[in-house]
């Protein structure tokens, strides 16, 4: 990036999630900065204060809608710490000429790497099996009833095959001699752009995917055609025996209609990342569930990747606020 000139004119900015003191610092030495995080009851009248002045935005996990937009007039450019844009307003960003930036690229590894570790563990119950030597339950060698299923070999479906799909598709190919179908809205050319998967991944249907797939991965994004995607007629063409596993979001999924599958259908197991409502409710019948492993949605959450991200997410904001085009600049719908 080139660093802009120290005589630029000073924006204001708000920093609405917590930032590396590194990157704070960053937007402090260029930037009039308001650090405010709307989810904790003693800064929420502080960055309602600030959205009157704000130019910039940084930060991830918070929905922006037309109303909170129209509470920050000056404002133009956002920079969400994340890849997924879905708590943004898209039409209601396009419609006053904000800028969006997210943070594509960085997470793909890390976050594919989470995928499949859900695929292992629901594979082979490991929660439940470490959970029985925690408590002091594993008193002999275990039987049958207590037995996983193996992951090498098995027929892998993708919903979504872009960089995370794709990601994850290496690993299931490439690592553990798995077939993989993925279901993708657009078209790949996998000769030019996977060359190492030539003949290991096919595009399917959606219903031919659920059909012949041993386990079930979904990355796509949330958007109006994903919302509820997976509900009871999915769920019940999947194979018998099949695993489940969601690292995307969790609207994606009709959590009634899993549970039933888990419950009265022919679901082996399901690996959960992502939930409708997050933190999951302690109410929640899939906190406890048998047949779930489930997650604090830590896709991307490692060391590394995290702060790479909000490197890049700086980045973005110092660029567009700068007039100079952001690495991370998303299109929004014309």
């Amino acid at each position: 990036m080139r660093r802009p000139s120290e005589s630029a004119t000073r924006r204001k900015v708000l920093v609405f999630r917590e930032l590396p003191i590194d990157q704070l610092a960053r937007l402090q030495a260029l930037h009039d900065v308001t650090v405010a995080n709307p989810r904790l009851p003693a800064e929420a009248s502080a960055f309602n204060a600030a959205l009157g002045t704000t130019q910039g935005m940084i930060g991830s996990s918070f929905p922006v809608g037309s109303e909170l937009l129209a509470r920050a007039p000056q404002l133009e450019v956002i920079s969400s710490v994340s890849v997924g844009v879905d708590n943004f307003d898209l039409p209601a960003l396009a419609a006053r000429g904000i800028k969006l930036c997210h943070t594509p690229g960085v997470l793909t590894e890390t976050t594919a790497d989470t995928i499949f570790s859900l695929i292992m563990a629901s594979s082979r119950r490991l929660v439940e099996l470490a959970n029985l030597v925690r408590e002091g339950r594993w008193t002999r060698s275990i039987g049958d009833e207590l037995f996983g299923c193996d992951v090498h070999g098995k027929t892998l479906g993708i919903l979504g095959f872009g960089r995370i799909g794709r990601a994850l598709a290496r690993r299931a190919a490439l690592g553990f001699g798995m077939p993989v179908l993925y279901y993708n809205l657009q078209a790949v050319d996998v000769a030019s752009e996977l060359p190492e998967l030539m003949g290991k991944v096919r595009p399917t249907s959606l219903d031919e995917l659920l059909q012949h797939s041993d386990i079930v991965a979904v990355v796509l994004p949330l958007t109006d055609e994903t919302r509820g995607l997976m509900g009871a007629r999915e769920f019940g063409l999947m194979k018998s025996g099949a695993i489940f596993v969601n690292g995307a979001r969790g609207a994606i999924v009709q959590e009634d209609a899993l549970l039933h599958a888990l419950d009265h259908g022919s679901l082996r197991a399901a690996g959960l990342d992502v939930f409708s409502t997050e933190p999951l409710p302690l109410d929640s019948p899939l906190r406890r569930h048998p047949k779930v492993t489930a997650l604090p949605h830590i896709g991307s959450a490692t060391l590394e990747t995290r702060r790479a991200m909000a490197v890049l997410a700086t980045s973005n904001l110092l660029n567009a606020l700068a007039g100079e085009p952001p690495v991370g600049l998303f299109k929004l719908p014309s």
